[in-house]
């Protein structure tokens, strides 16, 4: 308000009392970057449901410091060009205090430079490659495992559950795909058995039969597929359709329901195994919050509890360190434990989870996945 339009000192003071309780008040706005279009928006709408229960339940019991969390969405559609315009979106328009995000590694690894340089603390719930956290940024956090310690509970069960002898390793080329399946291959190759093939697909990509052909030309015991589901879908279904019956075997971004319907129905899914953390609808922390998302008919899948506790965890660390300080907010969280939807959980130096929880999972016959 222009001053001329201030009558006198009384009313001055009046205002200006009323701006710093305005001021007191201001929302706390938090980012939350992932897919929201596109054939991954399952992933980015598991993130909104979780940091959005998050933020109603945190905001509930009484905010950050008095202040409420506002979330701001933003849309990266799994590509990278898209996330680094969402990063400078986020920083710059709608000024984040944090993020959660992104989903895609590929999106996570250029948007991250933008946070890093404003100074700001991200943590991703989903993204799995191990150079988010190994390039010596001090508020990149992630809320899940590594590519590095996935493909080593993947090649355990590959070699010693599944005792396979000839494994074809596929990818799809993507930041994610291909480097969990590296991880794999690697692992593999240090216990002593070559992959039979090592090929890449096309993110996008429907016609996978010239590379099942290939595929059965190999004979493999398992195909390792490092990719998500848009494409993990068709390709088992054209596997089975061509008479290759070897073992599917994928990682944590085919865990959605919508692999069935990227394949075509449960007889091609059924029998496909993947790694994805312990399940956190089991774990006795989340009962409460996994009811509410349950009584709102919406099944809390995938990574949607691991949003919700990356919430929580930009929360604790903002309410105990006293604001919004990101560098503040990341020193206190790599040396302080957090109890979360998913249970306590506790960071190393680089921003990595201290335990990570992979363990193996498969399909049915009715579409849905189980713990082994």
């Amino acid at each position: 308000m222009s001053s001329k339009f201030i009558k006198s000192p009384l009313a001055a003071l009046l205002i200006g009392c009323l701006g710093s309780a305005f001021y007191a008040q201001a929302d706390i706005v938090i980012g939350v970057a992932g897919p929201f279009s596109g054939p991954n928006a399952t992933y980015g709408d598991q993130y909104w449901r979780g940091a959005s229960q998050a933020a109603a339940d945190i905001n509930a019991a009484g905010g950050i410091k008095g202040e409420k969390i506002k979330l701001v969405q933003g849309d990266d559609a799994c590509e990278p060009k898209q996330a680094v315009a969402v990063a400078n979106r986020l920083v710059d328009q709608d000024k984040v205090a944090a993020v959660v995000g992104h989903f895609c590694s590929s999106s996570t690894m250029p948007a991250s430079e933008v946070y890093d340089e404003a100074g700001i603390i991200a943590i991703t719930p989903g993204s799995t490659n191990p150079q988010i956290t190994e390039r010596g940024m001090a508020s990149m956090f992630r809320m899940c495992g590594r590519d590095d310690q996935q493909g080593v509970i993947a090649t355990n069960y590959m070699l010693n559950t599944l005792k396979a002898k000839r494994i074809a390793v596929i990818h799809d080329k993507d930041t994610y795909g291909q480097g969990l399946a590296d991880a794999a291959r690697a692992e593999m190759n240090k216990r002593g058995v070559k992959e039979v093939l090592y090929e890449g697909l096309s993110r996008g990509e429907k016609d996978f039969n010239a590379l099942v052909t290939k595929i059965a030309s190999v004979k493999p015991d398992v195909v390792y597929f490092g990719g998500c589901h848009p494409e993990a879908g068709p390709l088992v279904r054209q596997m089975r359709e061509q008479g290759v019956t070897a073992k599917f075997f994928s990682g944590d971004c085919v865990v959605t329901e919508e692999l069935v319907t990227a394949a075509g129905g449960p007889q091609y899914t059924n029998g496909v195994l993947m790694t994805f953390g312990n399940d956190p609808r089991q774990i006795p922390e989340g009962k409460d919050v996994i009811a509410k998302f349950r009584a709102s008919g919406f099944e809390p899948e995938g990574y949607t509890l691991y949003s919700y506790a990356s919430i929580q965890a930009i929360a604790a660390a903002f309410n105990a360190t006293g604001g919004k300080d990101s560098a503040k907010a990341s020193e206190w969280l790599k040396s302080h434990d957090v109890d979360t939807v998913m249970g306590k959980k506790a960071w190393d130096k680089k921003g990595d989870l201290k335990v990570s929880d992979y363990v193996v999972y498969q399909w049915d016959d009715k579409g849905k996945y189980h713990q082994l």
